[in-house]
C-alpha cells in the first residue's frame, strides 16, 4: 500500500514571519532599485537594457580569434562608453572552467572597478541539457527525452545540477527551459521542447525552475532561468524555424500560455521572446502577449529580453518598423526590457534618439531598468559577482553523472508508464 503524504499548513505566527520576511527582502531590494535609478543617467540606464555577446570583447576581427582571449580595451568601450548591462554567449567553441572564471572575472572587475556606479554584468548562457559550453560538464538527455521520464524529481535534480556547474564556471543566468509546446512535427527544433502535452510541460517547466532557483536564487550553486521562446514560437504553419504562426486566443490561453504562466508562478526572473509571429504581429511589437498579459495578467515581475538581432528585424525582415530607429521604439513599447543586440551598439543610440524625441518615455525606461536591476540584485551579483571557485570540487562529480544516467535510462524506459 502506497504511503500518503499529508500537507501540514504552517502555524499561523510561522507564515506571518515568513510573509513579512519576504516582504522585507523585497522592499530592501526595491529600496536599492530606487536609489541606484536615480543616480543613473539616461546613457547608463539604457545600457542596462542593451547586451552584446563576448565576440564583441573579445580579441580578433570579428572577436572569434582562437584560443579565445578577451581584448580589455574593447571590453572598456562595452562598459565605460556604452554602459552596457549584459553579455552572453561563447566563442566558437566551449571553454574549460578555469578559462571561463577568468573571463567572468575579467569582466566583473571592469565592472566593479571601473564603472561609475558599480553595477554588474549580468552573463548569460544557453545552458539548454546542461552547461554545454563548458568542458567535461555534465550533459543531461534533451528536454523531449526528459519528458519521456514523466519525472519532475529528476529534472528538478537536472535543473540543480545545471545551475551548480554554471555557477562553478561564473555564469549565473541560463537561457532555458525552453517552454514551447511540441505540437508541430514539421517545427526543427522539436526535440528542444517537453512534448505536445500542456500539463506535462508545465509540471516539468515548473520543476526544473524550482531545482534550478532553489528558494533563494542567490545561494551557492542556484542562478536565474529564462524562460523562452514567449509565446508561440513552436507552432508555425509552415513547419520552418522563425516563422508565422496563426493561433487563435483561446487556444493560445488554452495550450500555450499555460506552461509559462505555472513558470512565472515559480519564480522565473526572465523571459526571451518569440523570433516568428503570431496571426501576423511579431512577437517583438506584440503589446497584448508582453504587457497585457505577461506583465499585467500573470503579474511578471522580472525582465523581458529579445531573442538574437530580432527588434532590427521588425525593420529589416518584418517590415513593420518604417525605420531601424522606429524597430527600437516598438519593441521598447510594446514591453521589451533588453536588446539581445548582439553584434554592435547600434541599440543604444537609437533609443536615446527616442527618448529625446519623447516617442519613448522615461517612465518606460525606468520600468525596463527597474526589473534588470531588481534581477541582479535577487542573483546576488551586487554582493558578489565573481566565480564560487568552491564549486569547482564537485563540478561533473560522480553523483552528476549518476543522476544523468537515471535521466538517460528513465527516458528510454520510464518505470511510471509500468
Amino acid at each position: 500500500m502506497m504511503s500518503r503524504q499529508i500537507f501540514r499548513p504552517l502555524p499561523a505566527v510561522l507564515l506571518l514571519f515568513a510573509c513579512a520576511s519576504w516582504a522585507l527582502g523585497q522592499d530592501v531590494i526595491d529600496g536599492q532599485v530606487r536609489d541606484l535609478l536615480s543616480r543613473m543617467t539616461l546613457e547608463e540606464k539604457v545600457g542596462q537594457m542593451t547586451q552584446v555577446t563576448v565576440d564583441v570583447v573579445s580579441l580578433g576581427a570579428d572577436g572569434r580569434q582562437e584560443p579565445h582571449q578577451l581584448d580589455m580595451a574593447k571590453l572598456d568601450t562595452a562598459l565605460l562608453r556604452y554602459h552596457v548591462g549584459s553579455i552572453i554567449n561563447v566563442g566558437p567553441q566551449a571553454y574549460s572552467l578555469d578559462h571561463w572564471q577568468e573571463v567572468i572575472t575579467a569582466i566583473q572587475n571592469v565592472a566593479m572597478r571601473k564603472t561609475r556606479l558599480k553595477i554588474p554584468v549580468l552573463y548569460g548562457i544557453d545552458a539548454v541539457h546542461g552547461v554545454n559550453y563548458t568542458h567535461g560538464a555534465t550533459l543531461f538527455p534533451q528536454a523531449i527525452n526528459m519528458a519521456a521520464t514523466f519525472n519532475t524529481d529528476l529534472v528538478r535534480e537536472e535543473g540543480s545540477i545545471t545551475a551548480s556547474e554554471m555557477r562553478a564556471s561564473g555564469i549565473p543566468w541560463n537561457f532555458y527551459p525552453v517552454l514551447d509546446l511540441g505540437r508541430q512535427p514539421l517545427w526543427p527544433r522539436l526535440w528542444e521542447t517537453y512534448g505536445e502535452d500542456v500539463h506535462l510541460s508545465a509540471a516539468m517547466g515548473k520543476a526544473y525552475v524550482q531545482g534550478h532557483q532553489g528558494t533563494d536564487v542567490s545561494a551557492p550553486g542556484k542562478g536565474g532561468v529564462c524562460l523562452k521562446h514567449y509565446v508561440g514560437y513552436s507552432f508555425p504553419m509552415s513547419g520552418k524555424d522563425r516563422t508565422a504562426a496563426w493561433i487563435s486566443e483561446r487556444m493560445m490561453r488554452e495550450y500555450f500560455l499555460p506552461a509559462f504562466e505555472e513558470a512565472v508562478k515559480a519564480g522565473a526572473p526572465s523571459v526571451m521572446v518569440n523570433s516568428g509571429e503570431v496571426d501576423g504581429i511579431p512577437g517583438h511589437a506584440n503589446y497584448h502577449l508582453l504587457t497585457e498579459i505577461l506583465k499585467g495578467e500573470m503579474q511578471f515581475k522580472g525582465f523581458v529580453v529579445s531573442d538574437w538581432a530580432d527588434i532590427i528585424r521588425l525593420h529589416a525582415r518584418d517590415r513593420v518598423a518604417v525605420s531601424p530607429k522606429d524597430a527600437v521604439r516598438m519593441a521598447v513599447m510594446a514591453g521589451i526590457d533588453m536588446s539581445m543586440v548582439p553584434l554592435d551598439y547600434s541599440f543604444s543610440p537609437l533609443l536615446l534618439e527616442c527618448v529625446k524625441d519623447g516617442s519613448v518615455p522615461v517612465s518606460r525606461i525606468d520600468d525596463a531598468v527597474s526589473r534588470i536591476l531588481r534581477v541582479k540584485l535577487q542573483l546576488g551579483l551586487f554582493k558578489d559577482p565573481y566565480p564560487d571557485v568552491r564549486l569547482k570540487s564537485g563540478f561533473a562529480s560522480a553523483q552528476h553523472t549518476a543522476v544523468n544516467l537515471k535521466a538517460a535510462e528513465e527516458s528510454i524506459h520510464s518505470p511510471r508508464q509500468e
